[in-house]
């Protein structure tokens, strides 16, 4: 078997509160169906045995009942599926925060949101620290 024959690896899961907060402080990509917020992961932080892309959900109780809150994680799980093969040797952690208008959109939508996201948090960030200087007016 050759190396382009081989599947990706799979796509693992941000299970720790301390990987949830590093992603957190990476950056984010809006729209009204969800929320991401990743970082790729770099040195000694790398946990052994934790390679490639990983994802975290959260889908906050504000957002409607038990039932409501997974099925949206289900049909964001399901999404990241199919959008995530691509990037699936990336040392990244990305972290999805499901919103209320993710029960009602249509699905291949959910996938085109999550490629995007994971185009937006991997773009290095601008040297600089990427932050704007003070504004001067003329």
């Amino acid at each position: 078997m050759s190396a382009a024959d081989e599947p990706p690896p799979p796509l693992g899961r941000i299970r720790r509160r301390p990987d949830y907060l590093a992603a957190a402080a990476g950056r984010r990509f809006h729209t009204g169906r969800l929320t991401a917020q990743g970082r790729l992961r770099e040195g000694p932080d790398e946990a052994p045995g934790e390679t490639g892309l990983r994802f975290g959900f959260t889908v906050t109780k504000r957002t409607g009942h038990a039932t409501e809150r997974n099925r949206i994680r289900r049909r964001l799980k399901a999404a990241v599926e199919l959008a995530g093969a691509g990037h699936a040797a990336q040392p990244l952690d990305v972290v999805l925060i499901g919103r209320r208008e993710a029960l009602g959109a249509p699905f291949a939508l959910l996938v085109d949101d999550i490629r995007r996201a994971l185009a937006a948090v991997t773009k290095p960030r601008p040297p600089g620290g990427g932050r704007r200087g003070p504004r001067t007016d003329s």
